[in-house]
């Protein structure tokens, strides 16, 4: 039997749903997840806006408002699981026990927080004044929000294609000191749609609500008619040929369009249709596909205790999976209950020598790459980059064989290299000796194992 890819997305409740929102993320989702060989989780990400937003009220109407839009928008929850972050009390637990694995080096690499530092350093400020432990462990509740659920494919944009490589890093930790050969948890890999759609919004750049220049998916129709008919144009006249390829607006209308609506348009506009109806083209299109949706939309609104009633059963479908993994997940730590336990050794076991280890991972120009980790986390080798996973996996095989390492020295560094091509970097060290310390440090490493 084929098992069927596990897909997560998680869709932070701090703002009101916008056109961009729904070209770019929801429709495409809602799309996917009518594959009958996806088994898909949809969650409202309220944890997660608790790092960005301190107002109570604006966070509990946003949950309301993304929750309608999905249902809105077509989601069908007989067929997904659609829940609330906050709903499943395991998620918080399972934090817990992924941070006491994660290393701090790890998090100290996440864009947002360096990011957060960065501009405090240029503005003088303390390294980490106004930076929170939610902003700088965010990455481990992202990774406990996919590892509880064993996610295969995580649809994210490529601002958050490093969250998923530390999902990664942290669950082959987890695997690595309590899996005694079993693997918890499946490697998940970040899932970029580059065909999905980065709507401008009426001033031509990104719609978003940091710019002010949305379209509210689903105000009414003479909201979205007054939006429209602020979007930017150029000032060629009715009868002037106009450029659809430079035209925000055509790309507005492009997004929602058949082709040959689309082409209809464009060969008007070349012809030198007035923006105004060109505006109005785009409105009628709009409120066509999206005005059922819109009264649906706010059917709901008006009856939250049906919304809260469909987000407890897909909480019910989401703890049927999270409540006995992390049962198993508490036993593999050792959180187990004395009545149940089975056997108690005489004598303490000696405790198995951690051991040196690869991580993989993927830089955001899609090559991949490998680190080899001592046994106390520190960096031995940094490889060069491969083309795919496949190659770097053939690499981290061949350096844990039984043949002489080839390591070559230059100044206080040293290279690893393997059929006449240098594959991997040290780090650089203060001085010689430290370097060939490290050398045999790496040789010790990589030496087989006796029984």
């Amino acid at each position: 039997m084929t098992t069927r890819t596990r897909i997560l997305t998680g869709i932070t409740t701090t703002g009101t749903p916008h056109l961009g929102n729904y070209a770019g993320a929801i429709r495409p989702a809602i799309l996917a997840s009518r594959d009958s060989n996806a088994d898909s989780f949809y969650f409202l990400a309220d944890y997660h806006a608790l790092i960005k937003c301190d107002d109570p009220q604006r966070i509990q109407r946003s949950r309301l408002e993304i929750a309608a839009t999905w249902l809105a928008g077509g989601l069908d929850v007989d067929r997904v699981t659609f829940y609330r972050q906050s709903d499943i009390p395991e998620i918080p637990e399972l934090t817990w026990l992924l941070t006491c694995v994660a290393a701090k080096g790890l998090l100290n690499r996440a864009h947002a927080y360096k990011a957060s530092v960065d501009k405090n350093l240029e503005t003088g400020e303390d390294p980490d004044a106004g930076i929170t432990m939610g902003l700088y462990s965010y990455p481990v509740l992202m990774a406990a929000d996919i590892l509880m659920f064993n996610a295969h494919k995580v649809p994210v944009g490529r601002d958050q294609i490093q969250h998923v490589e530390m999902a990664r890093d942290i669950g082959q930790r987890f695997n690595h000191l309590f899996g005694q050969g079993k693997e918890f948890f499946a490697m998940p890999e970040a899932l970029i749609e580059e065909s999905v759609a980065t709507l401008p919004g009426l001033d031509g750049r990104k719609m978003s609500k940091s710019y002010d220049n949305t379209i509210p998916l689903f105000s009414s129709a003479k909201e979205m008619k007054d939006a429209i008919s602020r979007i930017v144009t150029d000032s060629r006249a009715p009868g002037e040929a106009k450029d659809p390829g430079n035209s925000h607006l055509f790309t507005l209308y492009q997004a929602f369009s058949t082709p040959a609506q689309a082409e209809e348009l464009r060969s008007e506009l070349l012809q030198g249709l007035g923006w105004g109806e060109a505006k109005n083209r785009l409105f009628h299109l709009l409120d066509a596909e999206l005005g059922e949706a819109r009264e649906h939309y706010h059917q709901l609104i008006a009856r939250p205790a049906d919304l809260e009633d469909i987000l407890q059963l897909g909480a019910s479908k989401a703890r049927a999976v999270a409540t006995p993994f992390l049962a198993q997940l508490r036993e593999a730590v050792g959180l187990r209950s004395f009545v149940n336990q089975v056997q108690v050794a005489a004598a303490p076991k000696k405790k198995a020598a951690k051991t040196a280890r690869f991580v993989s991972f993927r830089e955001d120009d899609g090559s991949f790459r490998f680190r080899l980790l001592a046994a106390d986390g520190e960096q031995l080798l940094l490889s060069r980059t491969f083309a795919d996973g496949k190659a770097a996996g053939a690499v981290t095989k061949h350096l844990q064989g039984d043949e002489e390492l080839d390591l070559r020295t230059a100044a206080n560094t040293f290279s690893l290299w393997l059929q006449g091509e240098c594959v991997a970097d040290g780090p650089e060290f203060a001085d010689s000796a430290a370097r060939d310390s490290a050398i045999a440090a790496l040789r010790a490493a990589l030496a087989p194992q006796q029984d």
